[in-house]
């Protein structure tokens, strides 16, 4: 594979060195099992709280640990690598709902749930996409409405990664015909159910739910932010989770081209390995050409976050990281399935999972088409949606 260390520090070299120790030891060797059973094994929760991977990039008075956005995507690329099962819950817990509650929560908020969010004692889900309402989250229809020093929630939300695991759903409800507010449910609370989705294409492993909410009673001291302001927060929020997304896509892709090019080198036809072909060389150089450039866009849009942009001030740029890694990884399986041949099409080797796992990325935190939309929006000046 092409160079994948430039410019990195050795402290970022050393956060990817833990993360991909741990893949090979205890998260590689499971995963076609965990996806067979549609099950990732709990415990692997607390071993994220215990390395640190809950934390990264977190306040230390929580008990998170000081990282800097690209020590983040290096890791997450690793745990992508592994199974993007796995990277999917730290992407959502850490990185949708723990940095969420420490960029815009209380002070009472943070000391209630990032110490037991970043150990992997609890989890978090982000409870924005409903049934009626994925691209236009602007259009969601779950209702909180203010009885005294309370407020009521009923609605439902749909494809909630963590839905089934989680301690708290942050959610995000319309107060007003013009605003959205956020709030931090308890998942134990009255009212409050996840029911898993079983079924999928890909992603089995993971605990994706429908949450349905009825009469869920939180007090307001669980509304994150400001009241109306939840839209905002949301947007900000899924500009950061961009970044998790594109590095779980790059990993994805990398592993598959590591699998294809050895695959290449051992398998025979015609007298000699298939790798001395022209046209399965072809393939693989594509492939990795394609990785390394989604893996700088990501890289780039991580710097700039650790340069101390603010979220709106890269969004463009996470859209654009986020559809060409999403797009390369369904492109990149696809052609690396091709090298495998037959092979590839039972889940003895690795590659009909890859497919599987690249396919949601292009759809969930916005499709491809919707990061385009933003992306044009951006050059043009034009709102092409309306």
């Amino acid at each position: 594979m092409l160079a994948r260390d430039f410019g990195l520090t050795e402290t970022q070299r050393d956060f990817r060195r833990m993360a991909a120790e741990f893949v090979d030891a205890e998260i590689a060797p499971n995963a076609r099992e965990w996806d067979r059973a549609e099950h990732v094994d709990q415990s692997v929760v607390r071993r994220l709280g215990e390395l640190g991977f809950l934390g990264l990039t977190l306040d230390e008075r929580y008990g998170g640990v000081d990282a800097d956005m690209l020590s983040y995507v290096l890791v997450t690329e690793e745990l992508g690598r592994g199974d993007s099962a796995v990277r999917g819950i730290v992407s959502v817990s850490l990185g949708l709902v723990s940095k969420t509650i420490a960029a815009h929560g209380t002070e009472e908020q943070k000391q209630e749930w990032l110490p037991r969010l970043i150990s992997g004692e609890a989890l978090g889900c982000f409870g924005l996409t409903e049934p009626g309402t994925g691209s236009d989250a602007g259009s969601l229809s779950t209702r909180a409405e203010r009885d005294g020093g309370d407020w009521v929630i009923n609605g439902s939300k749909m494809f909630i990664t963590n839905g089934t695991w989680a301690k708290v759903a942050l959610t995000f409800a319309r107060t007003s015909e013009t605003g959205i507010t956020a709030f931090l449910v308890p998942t134990g609370s009255p009212g409050f159910t996840a029911r898993e989705i079983k079924g999928k294409l890909g992603l089995r492993g993971q605990a994706t739910a429908e949450l349905t909410y009825d009469n869920v009673r939180v007090p307001d001291s669980a509304r994150l932010g400001e009241v109306g302001k939840g839209l905002g927060i949301a947007l900000g929020t899924l500009s950061r989770g961009r970044i998790s997304v594109a590095a779980g896509a790059v990993g994805v892709a990398l592993d598959d081209v590591d699998a294809a090019t050895r695959y290449a080198t051992e398998r025979d036809q015609f007298g000699k390995p298939i790798a001395s072909f022209q046209l399965v060389q072809e393939l693989l150089a594509d492939a990795a050409v394609d990785v390394q450039a989604s893996r700088l866009l990501t890289h780039q849009v991580a710097r700039m976050a650790d340069a101390g942009m603010k979220p709106k001030e890269y969004a463009t740029d996470a859209s654009a990281a986020k559809y060409h890694a999403s797009e390369t990884a369904v492109r990149v399986t696809n052609n690396c399935l091709q090298v495998f041949g037959g092979y590839g099409f039972i889940d003895e080797y690795p590659v009909g999972k890859y497919v599987r796992d690249a396919r949601v990325l292009t759809l969930y935190e916005g499709t491809s088409q919707v990061q385009k939309l933003i992306i044009g929006r951006d050059l043009t000046g034009v709102n092409a949606m309306t």
